[in-house]
């Protein structure tokens, strides 16, 4: 089973197959990467059978939750058709490359899964949403198990791939289940590497001149401080670079007021961030998220940890308010009025924000260009003018 962009056709078809509950026992799946791709888009791990993996994290759109809701997509309704939670879903898109949670020596937290790191692999992150009240809802493992021995191919696939004894006990089942989840996700299916950045890089794509000015602009600290978050490889131009040094940072974000309101949270309630990872305790860290990566960022909007922000020039602006003296940069283009204030105001890294100089008009739009380069080459048919 091929797991190319091509082969999307095939995996939803799996996924109609798994819909079923009953399948030819001749019907296996040969490895953990093409039993995890039928688990992944596979409704039924869902209490009312009506979302998988792919449903927040759709192949087709940049493994976004791209479904329109009263929320503006900011964040997800789950298998209920009411339940919502108060951060975006992340693209799921290169998520095998970020390294596990853990602590530097300078005492920064890097990596994990989720915009707070709790989940400190892939699979861990897998886990979790089965098992959310507000995503899919399923009220144990033992009803995951449940759910799996409703398929024929898949007794046959997890005894072939695991042990005959896999599927008695409800942990074993869970945990061999995102296990080929994961496997699945660390596929090339995720992560391509083959944007106009990577063709430029390897001779294949002549940048044009507002690309390569935005290039400049980004990874030039005479210009802006993006690449000190954005930027892993300790020189610019390295192959597979995934824009992110995965570290966490507040850099002021205000509450989505829409999706506060709708959770009926009172006005004192805050969103911690890395706070709330249970392996954190330092308040200092509190309203941090993890810095995302840039790959397919042009078209996995809405931004920031609770989709507060839609456009991704909106964001630019977002940053500039902090070094540009216009008065016109103090205001936000999709409300028409000033900036929100910091949900977290305490932790801001200003000191980092305000590296950068003031950007003009023209070097906005040309970081905006040079980010929609870092799109996957089956994406860029989603790329708005």
């Amino acid at each position: 089973m091929s797991l190319n962009f091509k082969s999307i056709l095939n995996l939803t078809v799996l996924s109609a197959l798994c819909a079923s509950p009953v399948l030819a026992s001749d019907l296996v799946y040969k490895t953990k990467q093409a039993l995890g791709a039928a688990l992944y888009f596979d409704n039924n791990l869902s209490l009312h059978r009506n979302q998988s993996c792919a449903t927040c994290h759709a192949p087709a759109q940049g493994f976004i939750d791209d479904r329109k809701n009263a929320y503006l997509s900011a964040v997800s309704i789950g298998s209920d058709g009411v339940s919502i939670g108060d951060r975006n879903a992340p693209t799921a898109s290169y998520a095998s490359l970020i390294p596990h949670f853990a602590k530097k020596k300078n005492g920064e937290y890097f990596g994990g899964q989720f915009h707070d790191g709790r989940a400190s692999t892939l699979q861990d992150q897998a886990a979790g949403p089965p098992l959310n009240p507000g995503e899919m809802a399923m009220p144990s493992k033992q009803a995951v198990l449940a759910r799996l021995l409703e398929n024929q191919a898949y007794q046959a696939s997890f005894v072939a791939l695991f042990d005959q004894h896999v599927l008695k006990d409800a942990e074993d089942a869970y945990s061999a289940m995102t296990e080929s989840i994961a496997s699945f996700e660390k596929s090339e299916f995720f992560s391509s590497f083959d944007a106009k950045y990577d063709r430029y890089l390897n001779g294949e794509y002549k940048m044009t001149e507002q690309e390569l000015l935005g290039e400049t602009i980004f990874f030039s600290q005479q210009f802006s401080n993006c690449n000190s978050c954005h930027q892993i490889a300790k020189f610019p131009g390295q192959s597979k670079e995934t824009f992110s040094n995965y570290e966490y940072r507040n850099i002021g974000v205000p509450v989505n007021q829409m999706v506060r309101k709708a959770l009926g949270k009172d006005a004192e309630y805050i969103d911690n961030g890395l706070l709330d990872n249970p392996l954190v305790t330092d308040v200092k860290q509190r309203g941090k998220f993890k810095v995302p990566t840039l790959r397919n960022i042009a078209v996995t909007g809405p931004y920031m940890h609770n989709g507060v922000f839609s456009d991704l020039k909106t964001v630019v602006l977002f940053y500039d308010k902090y070094n540009s003296r216009k008065k016109s940069r103090q205001i936000n283009p999709e409300t028409g009025v000033a900036w929100r204030a910091p949900e977290v105001p305490e932790t801001v890294a200003l000191d980092e924000l305000k590296k950068g100089k003031a950007f003009t008009n023209k070097r906005v739009d040309a970081l905006v260009a040079f980010m929609k380069t870092l799109t996957d080459k089956k994406y860029e048919h989603l790329l708005k003018d």
